[in-house]
């Protein structure tokens, strides 16, 4: 790996050498980006402002690294980002699912596809990814510089001129810009893509935390802390109307929710909040209508009807849960099951079937997965990556205004549109 301070001090030395494309942001996008750019032919820099490239890289999954979904039918795979997905249909033509495990089994890293899915590293290690991107960057002759700090990106009309660090430059052909969102700031990201995008002339849809965690107003869920729930319904409502839907995994946080099917509605939640009072509610049991579960309830009761309620409801609910729903539906957790009347009985169910909380906030960035937001789509060039605004400039992976839900679609979106746009990069020049 060639640190920057070297390099800097050899281009202070000698005339500054002129690459044909120079990518900012060492990230999945800028990686696989550098090195499909380099495999065209192209003499290629890239710059990243972090000691080691990837450091996104090697937390996504739990530092598993969830690199894709098997999910290999494009238009379906693209039906997950909405209205925005169709911009993905070009470059997941030419470099999707397949062609992503393809390359990934090419160069030695193993599969595995799990639920939902999900495929990972056979090794379960992210830092596997890491080090076969650093691998095929060596090996490809791609100049590295890390601890980069970039000062401004220097243009005229619609030519990138130079990117100026201190106290050297950068010259190329081709520019392209990977430099992510803002989520998980303490990695680097801190929007700089962004500032150099809109001086340059390009629209910024409003960048906002996405697949990330929400806090709720009820102080007492700090008791539920790390309980997990498999295959809950969860249902969000905002003046009394169910405006979102979505069944699948939580886990309970110190202040709220987390786990996918709260990540994955996470942006619908986020734009309710701003319109006002927003309720969730879980149903635990959603295979069971109300009638099954009072017959379970009942069933139970009688059954077991000499011991205290709250241990006779550990064997239809998690144990930790169990005193909540107790004081939630005002019922004595040491009545005994004979004891309980109807009028209880239906409050245990009613709670079991629609537990309620309130909304406060989302996480934010530091716990955000991904951005919302980016890079307008319409002054891309979906097929090449290629700015509609600057002609030599490229955009990839999450700085783009495309997010999808969790299970490795993301991740994709930078594999697909890091290798267009290296491609493209390294083949198509602009001359004035």
């Amino acid at each position: 790996m060639i640190i920057i301070k070297i390099m800097i001090k050899l281009q202070v030395a000698m005339k500054t050498e002129k690459y044909d494309l120079a990518i900012i942001g060492a990230g999945p996008a800028g990686m696989m980006a550098a090195v499909r750019a380099s495999e065209c032919g192209a003499h290629v820099v890239l710059l990243e402002k972090n000691h080691v490239p990837g450091i996104k890289l090697l937390m996504t999954g739990k530092e598993r690294c969830n690199l894709t979904n098997n999910e290999t039918d494009i238009r379906r795979f693209a039906a997950h980002f909405g209205k925005n997905g169709k911009f993905l249909l070009s470059a997941l033509s030419r470099f999707g699912v397949t062609e992503t495990i393809d390359f990934f089994h090419k160069h030695n890293l193993k599969t595995k596809i799990e639920q939902d899915g999900r495929i990972f590293p056979e090794s379960d290690r992210a830092q596997d990814v890491q080090t076969l991107f650093l691998r095929l960057i060596k090996e490809n002759n791609v100049t590295l510089l890390t601890d980069c700090r970039i000062k401004n990106i220097s243009h005229q009309q619609k030519t990138v001129e130079k990117i100026i660090l201190d106290p050297a430059e950068i010259k190329a052909k081709n520019y392209l810009i990977t430099t992510g969102g803002l989520s998980y700031p303490q990695t680097g990201s801190t929007g700089d893509g962004y500032k150099w995008a809109q001086q340059m002339g390009h629209t910024v849809i409003k960048p906002e935390p996405a697949l990330t965690p929400i806090a709720v107003k009820e102080k007492w869920v700090r008791e539920l802390e790390g309980l997990s729930l498999r295959n809950v319904r969860i249902s969000i409502y905002q003046d009394h109307k169910k405006q979102e839907e979505c069944r699948g995994d939580a886990l309970f946080t110190s202040d709220g929710l987390s786990g996918p099917a709260i990540l994955n509605m996470s942006k619908s939640i986020g734009r309710l909040l701003v319109t006002g009072t927003t309720d969730l509610f879980i149903d635990f049991y959603p295979d069971m209508d109300s009638h099954a579960l009072d017959d379970r309830i009942l069933q139970d009761l009688q059954q077991h009807n000499n011991r205290a309620v709250r241990n006779i409801l550990s064997g239809l609910l998690p144990r930790k849960l169990v005193p909540v729903i107790l004081e939630a539906a005002k019922v004595d957790p040491e009545k005994k099951g004979n004891s309980i009347n109807r009028d209880e009985r239906k409050r245990l169910r009613l709670i079991s079937k629609q537990f309620p909380l309130t909304i406060k906030s989302l996480s934010g960035f530091d716990k955000a997965i991904i951005t919302t937001g980016g890079i307008a789509l319409k002054e891309i060039d979906s097929k090449t990556m290629r700015s509609g605004i600057i002609n030599n400039l490229y955009f990839a992976g999450e700085i783009l205004d495309l997010d999808g839900p969790t299970g490795g679609y993301n991740l994709q979106v930078c594999w697909s549109t890091g290798y267009i746009a290296g491609e493209s990069a390294a083949t198509l020049w602009y001359t004035s």
